[in-house]
């Protein structure tokens, strides 16, 4: 799902989590850290492991050991962002930039 680089990305995820099917552990960045996130996850049955906020004052549940598996999603983000056009996203129009993301990923997955 794109968004623009103003939206934040709590507001993403109601549209995202809509999408998830079946999951035991949903995992997120400190910016997926809202309560209504956290009560739809669990509404959907899993359990949300994402890390408080600095500013929390009620810390949440988490664990850094299942976080851990997060790493290989942000390895792939950050090669992706090696192009400089994914980084900064030229495209005005959304198809493009996905084409842009497609060939990028075959670069350096397949080859």
């Amino acid at each position: 799902m794109l968004t623009g680089g103003q939206v934040a990305d709590c507001v993403a995820a109601d549209t995202l989590l809509d999408r998830v099917t079946t999951a035991n552990l949903v995992h997120g960045d400190k910016g997926y850290d809202t309560n209504a996130v956290r009560q739809k996850i669990e509404a959907k049955g899993a359990a949300p492991n994402i890390p408080p906020k600095v500013n929390r004052v009620w810390k949440n549940c988490f664990s850094p050991y299942l976080y851990r598996n997060r790493n290989a999603i942000e390895r792939m983000f950050n090669r992706l962002k090696d192009f400089r056009r994914i980084a900064t996203r030229y495209d005005r129009l959304a198809t493009n930039f996905h084409a842009a993301i497609c060939i990028a990923a075959a670069v350096c997955y397949w080859l």
